[in-house]
């Protein structure tokens, strides 16, 4: 039994995200971790993330939580808030934007280990939250 996917894109939009080239995202800076092979938790809330829905053009809010463990890297904050603030002007879904995130602080920092969760607020009686996670090998 073969199954049809109907259209993705049902209702006619222009649905366009941001190309990732065109996104100008600040970098993240880091600093050497003066403590390699001591586990540390460091935790970070950012509650004013916010980017662009590429369906419909609204704005879309979360916040972010972020818990990594260095390796021999830690971020730096001010890199980390001009990095988040950033996205203020992208269009990006929450799925993608999310592993965006953990894929450039993972390229950043080097860390042991990541856990990212986007708690998106309610948007037409639908809350959104998504998470993912990087464990070094």
């Amino acid at each position: 039994m073969s199954t049809t996917l109907a259209s993705p894109n049902q209702q006619g939009l222009d649905i366009q995200s941001t190309p990732r080239a065109e996104m100008d995202l600040y970098p993240l800076d880091t600093f050497a971790y003066e403590f390699p092979g001591k586990e540390i938790k460091i935790n970070f809330e950012i509650p004013e993330f916010t980017c662009i829905c590429p369906f419909s053009d609204f704005p879309d809010f979360a916040t972010i939580r972020l818990e990594y463990v260095p390796n021999e890297r830690c971020v730096e904050l001010k890199s980390l808030k001009l990095y988040i603030n950033s996205f203020r002007e992208v269009k990006v879904f929450h799925e993608h934007v999310i592993n965006m995130i953990l894929e450039d602080f993972v390229s950043a920092c080097d860390p042991l280990s990541v856990e990212l969760e986007g708690d998106f607020n309610v948007r037409g009686n639908i809350k959104t939250t998504v998470k993912a996670s990087y464990r070094k090998q």
